[in-house]
């Protein structure tokens, strides 16, 4: 069994991700994901969305590997016209507690907000997320990450175009 991240480690972690989220170092960021990863961000209309199967359940990213590398690739072109010019986002990670491992990893949840302002409009994205981070030759990885949106709809927030 793999030895538990500590809590300042996970955080670390979860700090960098969100500032290279933040800085528009997409393919960095997707760097950060095993080859067996899943990115996932459920409706929010889900009725258990921890727990929720994304071959059974509406998810508005249900992602592996090869879209995730295809997703921070696309974003980052000219002809990904819904964020040319790119969004403004602040990606603010808080309450990060450290639950156990699982999958050969630790699994951790956390609180996080994203502002993004595009076309002098600014959204707010907020809710949980949990990750399962694993160590791949000395590194830290992301073997699983699901966001869970804290809102009723997105018809506040327009299109959902950027990473959470």
């Amino acid at each position: 069994m793999a030895e538990l991240l500590s809590r300042t480690e996970a955080e670390d972690f979860l700090y960098r991700e969100a500032e290279l989220l933040d800085e528009w170092r997409l393919p960095e960021w997707a760097e950060l994901y095993t080859e067996d990863a899943t990115y996932e961000v459920t409706s929010p209309t889900t009725a258990d969305p921890v727990n929720a199967d994304p071959d059974r359940t509406l998810f508005l990213i249900s992602d592996r590997i090869d879209r995730i590398r295809g997703r921070a690739n696309r974003l980052m072109k000219k002809s990904a016209h819904a964020e040319y010019p790119r969004s403004k986002t602040r990606h603010l990670v808080t309450n990060v507690r450290v639950i156990g491992g699982a999958e050969g990893g630790t699994r951790i949840r956390s609180n996080f907000a994203v502002f993004r302002t595009k076309e002098d409009t600014t959204s707010v994205f907020m809710g949980e997320v949990y990750h399962i981070l694993v160590r791949e030759a000395g590194e830290l990885r992301i073997r699983r990450k699901r966001a869970i949106l804290d809102l009723n709809s997105l018809y506040n927030q327009g299109r959902l175009t950027i990473i959470l």
